[in-house]
Parts: C-alpha cells; structure tokens; sequence
C-alpha cells in the first residue's frame, strides 16, 4: 500500500476537541456532565444576519465568488476594524476565509518556508503548534508562565527575535489565558519589532470585541503606524458574534500579504458562499446589540469564576480580562489523590475531575502549559455555579 505524506506523521487530532467528545460521550451514557471544554461562545447572532441569509438563499446565483471575498464583505469588514482604530486599509489588503484557522494556516504557507523560524508564546492556542509542526517549521516557544501573568516581557521578545524567526504569531486577548495586554504592554512590544526589521508579524486577535474592566483593545499599529508594513491583524465572526459553525475569517496587512492569501484561497477554497457571506456583513454591519449584552454576559461570569478559583488554596489564577477563559495552575494537586487515583499531572488532574465530577476541562499541556487547565465558560449560565462548586468539592477531597 502507497504511504500517507510525512507531514501526516507530525499532524495530531485536536486535544481540545478530544476532551469535547469524551463529555458528549458521558453524556450520552447518561451521565450529569457540565463541559468547561469547547471554547464555542454559545449564542446566537441577531435575528438580522438570518434575515440576510434567508434573503441570500432566495436570490441565490450559483456563481463562483471572489477568491478574496466579496466587496461588500470587504467593506464591511474595514468599517468595522476602522471602529477600533484600525484605520487606512482598503479591500486590497484584505482577504477572507473559511474561520480564522484557516487564514492562519493560509498565511502561515505564504510566509513561512520549511524549516523557518516561528515564534510564539506559551501558554498558546493549540493550533498554532499544529500548523507550525505541519508546515515543518522551526518552532520557537517563550515561555510565559503563571509567575509573569502568562503575559510576553519586551527582553523575552527581544532575545527572540534577535534570532530572525521569519514569522512572530501573537494572540491578544488570548486563549487559552483569557489575558490581554494594555496599551503600555503593546507599546513596549512594539518597541521591540520596530528594532527587529526581518520578522512578520501576525496577529490573532479574534477576541478584540472582548475586552472587559475597561482596559481596550490594542494592535501593535496602534502605537507604531510604522509597521503596518508587516503586522498583519487576523479576526473572526466565531466569537464576537455566536457563529463558529458559519466559518468566516478576515485578515487586514500589506496588499503583498493579502494577495498571496487570496491566491491560497483560489486553490484551497475558491470562495466564501453566497449565503455565509451575505450572514457576515449583516453581522458585521448590523445592530451590535447581541456581542455588546455578551460581552457584558461574560464579564460577569468571569467574575463568578475568579471568586471561586481565588478561594481554592493552592490554585493560582491571574486575572482573564478578555475572551471567556480562565488558566488557572493546578500543579498544588500532583502528587495528591482522589478517591485513590493518584494525580501526577494535568492529564490525570482533568482526566479524574471528568470522572468524579463530571466536569470536563482540557489540560494545561494542550496549549503548552502543563500546570494548568482551561476552563471556557460559555456554557449556560445556571450550569456555571454548579460546575465551580464541583471543581472546589474535587480540590477539597484531595489527600
């Protein structure tokens, strides 16, 4: 039999994904299973973008689309980036695609050759291993670990890109920490690029709608316009906006950048459908109630969480003030048990948590941080109490 390719052999299922179908597995054995796993933000958009989509579906042309994505997708997507300050970008320093992954991957092929550099912070959205060990790249992780807020330092930064990674991929806010950095934190960052010339810079900054205690959302051309020549800012409908499954991604950087994604999309995807695309610009350009009163959801969730991880001893969680995570470090119960099993890591920690409690988290160790779990809370908010008071039974039964 003819062998499969050998990037294949460095390609992995999703962790998170896996730990999604063990609960709905449980679930479906008839076990009370409260998930903290899947980061899927659990609304719905307005009533507008499936009144668009309807009226889409009814003029349908059954044409090919825009490799790039539509104009009137396009537009609406700089209208809406230019309501966060960033502003100066035309339809040909976009691109769209099918979710933000699939932008990440694209741009990750256009910039990155085998065996180039690729840096990126720890604790990190597992995807971004998967794409980097996939494309053969030379991985490079800087470790930012609970003592440093899982925040990147300016000297961390420094020291990395003094040794020319072609590509520095940043997420802010960020997932799995739900952390995001201030404008001071950004223009220190920025400070750094600007002395290190041969390095792109992408960001992944789909959760930029959700920003909580006031803090804003800040972009590296924010506080160095110069570097637009070179950052390039990806988002997504996914989150801001309750449509994963819609699958909808845009990019904004340099024209070169973007024509070379809209080239991938001509042979990956050729483009976005009618309908889909007529559903994001009414997202995109509608009533924002929906995100706002989410947003607001989730803030107050965060703070439910916080009150009960800040009252388990032991447990370490700097404060999330963005997206709807929370990273606690839960290495204060290796080496404890439960019931008799014996918990020497983060998989094991998750892995009898499920079992005991029916409270599914994915391990820290996903996402390059194996100290700590993720907890996503999105789930329905009478589930949400329940479910932190079962993490704080399991940590006070542990001997």
């Amino acid at each position: 039999m003819p062998q499969l390719a050998k990037r294949m052999g460095r390609a992995k299922p999703s962790a998170i994904m896996m730990v999604a179908d063990k609960a709905k597995q449980l679930k479906a054995e008839g076990r009370d299973i409260i998930s903290f796993s899947i980061g899927v933000p659990n609304f719905l958009p307005g009533d507008h973008v499936y009144a668009a989509a309807r009226a889409a579906l009814e003029h349908d042309s059954g044409q090919y689309g825009s490799n790039r994505g539509a104009d009137a997708l396009l537009d609406a997507f700089l209208q809406h980036i230019g309501a966060i300050g960033l502003e100066g970008y035309s339809r040909a320093n976009c691109a769209a695609g099918i979710g933000a992954k699939h932008i990440l991957y694209n741009l990750a092929e256009v910039l990155l050759d085998e065996g180039d550099g690729f840096a990126f912070a720890t604790p990190y959205w597992t995807s971004y291993l998967d794409i980097g060990e996939i494309l053969d790249a030379d991985i490079q992780l800087l470790p930012c670990p609970p003592e440093q807020d899982y925040k990147l330092k300016p000297a961390q930064l420094d020291a990395a890109l003094a040794r020319k990674p072609k590509l520095f991929l940043f997420n802010n806010p960020n997932n799995p920490t739900g952390m995001v950095y201030s404008r001071d934190e950004i223009a220190a960052l920025a400070d750094v690029i600007a002395r290190h010339p041969d390095t792109w810079i992408v960001t992944d900054d789909i959760y930029n709608r959700m920003v909580f205690d006031g803090v804003g959302y800040h972009n590296f051309v924010h506080v160095r316009p110069e570097l637009r020549d070179r950052v390039v800012f990806v988002d997504s409908l996914s989150k801001t906006y309750g449509m994963p499954g819609w699958r909808v991604g845009l990019m904004a950087g340099p024209e070169v950048v973007a024509k070379a994604v809209t080239t991938m999309n001509s042979n990956h995807i050729t483009n976005l459908p009618e309908i889909v695309t007529a559903a994001a610009v009414a997202a995109l350009s509608g009533p924002q109630d929906v995100p706002t009163a989410k947003n607001a959801e989730f803030q107050a969730k965060r703070d439910q969480v916080m009150a009960v991880l800040d009252a388990i001893p032991g447990v370490v969680c700097p404060r999330p003030q963005g997206a709807f995570y929370a990273f606690p470090d839960v290495s204060a119960a290796f080496g404890k048990s439960h019931e008799g099993k014996r918990i020497d890591d983060d998989v094991d920690f998750c892995n009898a948590l499920l079992e005991a409690k029916g409270v599914a988290c994915v391990p820290g160790s996903a996402f390059g941080e194996p100290r700590s779990m993720r907890i996503s809370y999105t789930c329905p908010t009478e589930q949400l109490q329940p479910g932190l008071q079962r993490i704080q039974e399991f940590f006070a039964e542990l001997r």
